[in-house]
């Protein structure tokens, strides 16, 4: 057997990786179509094709029509060749998500939460998981990983060093879980995660410079830059939450005062709304019925959180800022206030080209996000294999 040389090892593994992206982001085409997509020789693509097809992350479908000669045989990425877990641990709620590789959600599991002691929240996480992979369809690979979503501040290894709002510090859960279901496990900032499942399938899908505003009982900053996720030096970035826009001002979990998040967050809403509601889901309901004392809590909450986002435009200078998590269920009393103040607070030159948006996801961009690494560390795993 010819051995391999390091270089041409690192070339088949690149051009590997080139067919199966083709693969993916086109669908249905030929070998011949993938050679002029990816600008390889067709014996080069068809040997590759043949390992793919090997490992069951591709498959071929009946022939199209021909324009004369052997008819063209189309390949597609095979999307249910195995499946993700992403969990969401919020402040008062677990969401857990079953994906394909493409990201299509097939199950879904929420619970409630009183209690945030570390112990519990891992069981709670362990018997969703099982309760996930109950309904799961067979299938080549079975799970191929599990990502969570974590509110707080998390390190390149997976641990967990400060998560406020949860009570957590110096915190590893990534050994115990993986230990338990013996598949990789990531562990992400939510907003980061949120940040990545709105560039690859929510409404920074056009855009390659965009901030996504996690805003629910606390708030925090994702940053994509060029097209990737941006992290800073340890992991550490986007802690936007705790910027300081009040000197001196409202206590904040992190220990400081002032902080965006003591006064633009879910936790900042709900205690100004003592009275009118003592959930998001009544505050909106009582907002519906034109309350004024609610209507006038949510413009300031609106308010506040333009101030923070002008802060950030000023700072990125971004095409788009998208706001999501749990406040954007409330875009129909925050959209104005948050526009109004970034239009009166933001340099002119920033706001020319500036794209604001709600999450198209939902409730679901961390756990699509964490979901999307899990599947993205597998593919990359199979791709290696020369």
């Amino acid at each position: 057997m010819q051995s391999i040389t390091w270089n041409q090892q690192v070339v088949k593994k690149n051009n590997k990786f080139l067919v199966f992206q083709t693969i993916v982001e086109q669908e249905a085409l030929s070998r011949a179509d993938i050679a002029v997509y990816s600008g390889l020789n067709k014996t080069t693509v068809s040997s590759l094709v043949n390992e793919l097809l090997e490992a069951d992350l591709i498959y071929e479908s009946s022939p199209g029509e021909s324009s004369g000669g052997r008819r063209p045989v189309p390949i597609h990425f095979n999307q249910v060749a195995g499946y993700s877990v992403g969990i969401e641990v919020g402040v008062n709620h677990i969401l857990g998500i079953l994906t394909d590789l493409k990201g299509n959600v097939l199950v879904e599991k929420t619970q409630i939460i009183n209690d945030s002691s570390i112990n519990l929240i891992l069981q709670i996480i362990k018997t969703m998981i099982y309760s996930l992979m109950k309904e799961m369809p067979l299938s080549t690979y079975g799970i191929v990983g599990i990502g969570i979503g974590i509110p707080g501040i998390v390190d390149k290894e997976g641990k967990i060093l400060l998560a406020p709002n949860l009570g957590w510090k110096n915190t590893f859960i990534k050994q115990d879980i993986e230990k338990e279901f013996k598949v990789p496990v990531i562990i992400e900032n939510e907003a980061n995660a949120g940040a990545y499942a709105e560039k690859q399938f929510g409404a920074g899908q056009d855009y390659q410079n965009l901030i996504y505003v996690s805003a629910g009982i606390g708030i925090g900053v994702g940053i994509i830059l060029n097209g990737n996720l941006y992290q800073g030096l340890n992991g550490y970035s986007g802690e936007s939450g705790h910027m300081i826009i009040q000197m001196n001002g409202k206590p904040c979990s992190c220990g400081s005062k002032g902080c965006w998040e003591a006064y633009a967050s879910e936790n900042a809403l709900l205690k100004e709304a003592t009275g009118t509601g003592t959930t998001l889901e009544s505050a909106i309901n009582s907002a519906a019925e034109k309350n004024e004392a609610t209507l006038q809590v949510f413009h300031q909450i609106g308010c506040y959180l333009g101030l923070g986002i002008s802060n950030i435009i000023n700072t990125f200078n971004p095409e788009q800022i998208i706001i999501g998590n749990r406040l954007a269920m409330a875009k129909e009393w925050l959209e104005k206030p948050i526009k109004k103040t970034i239009e009166n607070h933001t340099l002119p030159f920033h706001q020319e080209d500036l794209h604001i948006d709600f999450s198209r996801l939902s409730i679901y961009s961390v756990a699509l996000g964490v979901s999307a690494f899990a599947v993205e560390n597998f593919i990359k795993g199979e791709l290696q294999e020369v």
